[in-house]
């Protein structure tokens, strides 16, 4: 039997999703091990998208195979029972044999939080990323509409992203603020490493007025990551949604999945 799984995580306290080699504690190490207690043997988890270390998530979906049968409530309360308080299992469904939580993704979504204020935060710290200077967003509008549309993205991955090709479809790109906070919503077929932080490190320089927002097109059309600019912390990003084939009929991104 495969099950899909919505989860959402803390990124704080791990060293990224994927599971490591020793005692480094990770996102999918800690869920592996409380589906395998429910489960009473193994289980292997695959995720629709690998997030770093310090990186959070309000939905992020995996699947897994399961030997043995357990009721969908048992799956979300029994994992929760034994993951830490950082990491909730939010929804199980009984999926076909061939869903699989990366490959039959065709869109996924992210938000990246900025706190744009002169003094740092404090219980914020570690969950947006803090901008001293003065944004101004519609700059930062304008250079967002540079990016949208099918581009070679290799000026905006990092020189380790193992993808075989850096063309993505980035479909939405947008930019609001709320008071003190500046939201970068974007939406595409596939992200590439680093891809939203990247792209945020350079909006950054643009609102600030550093640059010109034509500089997000000029970094775009070098093709070369070591003419980009920085890469935003991990802190204020967030993997917002996924979406799936209507047929495999997984639950909508709920309101409580979107970060603010």
């Amino acid at each position: 039997m495969r099950i899909a799984l919505g989860i959402e995580y803390d990124g704080s306290d791990f060293a990224g999703w994927q599971a490591q080699d020793g005692a480094v504690r990770t996102v999918q190490g800690c869920v592996e091990q409380a589906l395998s207690k429910v489960a009473d043997h193994p289980v292997r988890v695959i995720c629709a998208g690998r997030t770093d270390a310090g990186v959070h998530a309000t939905a992020q979906v995996v699947h897994f195979d399961a030997e043995v049968e357990r009721t969908l409530r048992a799956w979300v309360y029994g994992a929760n029972a034994n993951l830490p308080k950082s990491v909730s299992v939010q929804w199980a469904r009984v999926v076909d044999d061939d869903f699989h939580a990366r490959f039959s993704a065709v869109r996924r979504r992210y938000r990246y939080v900025i706190l744009n204020r002169e003094v740092r935060p404090t219980f914020l710290a570690w969950r947006v990323a803090w901008e001293y200077r003065p944004l101004d967003e519609a700059l930062m509008r304008q250079a967002a509409t540079y990016l949208r549309g099918e581009q070679d993205f290799s000026a905006y991955r990092t020189l380790a992203c193992q993808a075989k090709s850096p063309v993505r479809t980035l479909y939405e790109l947008a930019v609001s603020r709320d008071r003190d906070l500046v939201f970068l919503d974007l939406e595409a077929n596939a992200f590439l490493h680093h891809m939203v932080r990247n792209i945020a490190g350079v909006l950054l320089d643009i609102g600030a007025g550093k640059r010109p927002p034509i500089w997000a097109r000029e970094v775009l059309e070098t093709r070369d990551r070591t003419l980009g600019g920085i890469t935003a912390p991990p802190h204020g990003l967030y993997l917002a949604g996924v979406t799936y084939p209507a047929r495999f009929d997984l639950p909508p991104l709920s309101p409580s999945g979107v970060v603010w």
